[in-house]
């Protein structure tokens, strides 16, 4: 089960992946006649979400998101499927469960669906 902050984390993720395509795609959009204007609403969300987060998950967040377009990763049979290395067991104990996990490899946040 993922934690409040790891949850904040997908959800930003989520967001900035359509806020991207969105405006990466929005003069074709435009000219086929759709409305844009709900861009901005999607960016006031992006504000709460981050809000939501502590300063230094959103610092981690926005570095590997510069680094690699995509900063959270589930981990599906002990392995980061970011990079494909192997977490260490002890992330899935109670000593993690309120912590946003970094894999040891490529240093994105992780989360165990």
């Amino acid at each position: 089960m993922m934690n409040p902050q790891e949850q904040v984390l997908v959800a930003l993720q989520d967001l900035d992946l359509m806020l991207k395509e969105a405006t990466d795609s929005e003069a074709q959009f435009r000219k086929m006649g759709f409305d844009m204007t709900n861009i901005e609403e999607l960016r006031k969300a992006r504000a709460q979400l981050v809000a939501q987060l502590e300063p230094a998950h959103v610092q981690h967040y926005e570095s590997m998101q510069k680094r690699y377009g995509r900063a959270v990763f589930p981990v599906t049979g002990d392995m980061c499927l970011g990079c494909f290395a192997a977490v260490p067991s002890v992330y899935r104990s109670t000593l993690y469960e309120d912590r946003v996990r970094m894999c040891q490899n490529c240093g994105r946040m992780l989360y165990f669906p």
